[in-house]
């Protein structure tokens, strides 16, 4: 298992088919061993019963649901948690993220990996053409300026769904309500680093957003002090466990 892809949906029957489809085809295609897992938060839409439907014709899919809404974070963790591969893909469940960009962040994810083995990293989407309303392009440039100049993450887009990381890094983060806006930021707070990489940017598949910028924003200003306070206490320690004399003969 090379990859698992981590899919929180929430009332996205009309999307659910089309998007595990895609993400099935352009994995398979590129000669992955994958699975995807598709997170239903508690949706009254039917979502659970579509994705159910697709089990017997996709092997790779696995579905989990919460009984109750929990937010994105907390189905993010729910599906880490689940996955059997130690690499782990995130993308949005409305199809704005585009699965034909997952090999090429993953390329990014293990070129690293290769020179730097020792030094975990997280490769996150850039949409540098955002398909987005124009109210929700504005308060999404407002939001990553506010951020990057109080987290110093450096990150031109933390918003994007679309993120390759190591399980066990993504494990070790403080996990609290929204923390999903501020995965680039706890990785540089683990020791690890980011790297965007430009992606391709769609518009939403059907449905509607299940959130607006007021909302975001409210509770972003504590999520900010909470983040920010995090950032200031890093907790890295390296570790090297001692053998006996006899073990090194």
């Amino acid at each position: 298992m090379q990859l698992s892809v981590i899919v929180p949906m929430l009332n996205e029957a009309d999307n659910a088919v089309a998007l595990c489809t895609e993400i099935h085809m352009v994995l398979t295609g590129a000669g992955l061993q994958f699975e995807i897992l598709c997170i239903d938060d508690g949706s009254t839409d039917g979502t659970r019963a579509t994705l159910q439907k697709l089990i017997p014709v996709m092997p790779q899919l696995r579905v989990i649901a919460h009984s109750h809404r929990s937010g994105q974070s907390s189905a993010i963790l729910t599906g880490v948690k689940a996955a059997r591969a130690e690499v782990i893909a995130t993308l949005d469940g409305d199809g704005q993220n585009d699965p034909a960009d997952i090999p090429a962040l993953l390329q990014s994810y293990w070129d690293w990996v290769k020179h730097y083995p020792d030094q975990p990293v997280m490769i996150a989407g850039h949409r540098q053409k955002r398909r987005d309303s124009l109210s929700k392009r504005i308060g999404s440039r407002l939001a990553n300026r506010i951020r990057r100049g109080l987290l110093h993450d450096g990150t031109p887009d933390t918003g994007c769904g679309l993120k390759v990381f190591p399980r066990d890094s993504y494990l070790g983060f403080p996990a609290f309500n929204h923390n999903h806006r501020y995965f680039c930021a706890l990785m540089i707070r683990s020791g690890g680093r980011v790297l965007s990489v430009a992606v391709n940017h769609r518009p939403r598949m059907a449905g509607k957003s299940n959130y607006g910028n007021w909302g975001r924003f409210l509770v972003g200003i504590w999520d900010m002090i909470g983040v920010m306070w995090l950032m200031r206490r890093p907790t890295r320690v390296t570790a090297t466990e001692i053998k006996s004399e006899n073990s090194k003969k």
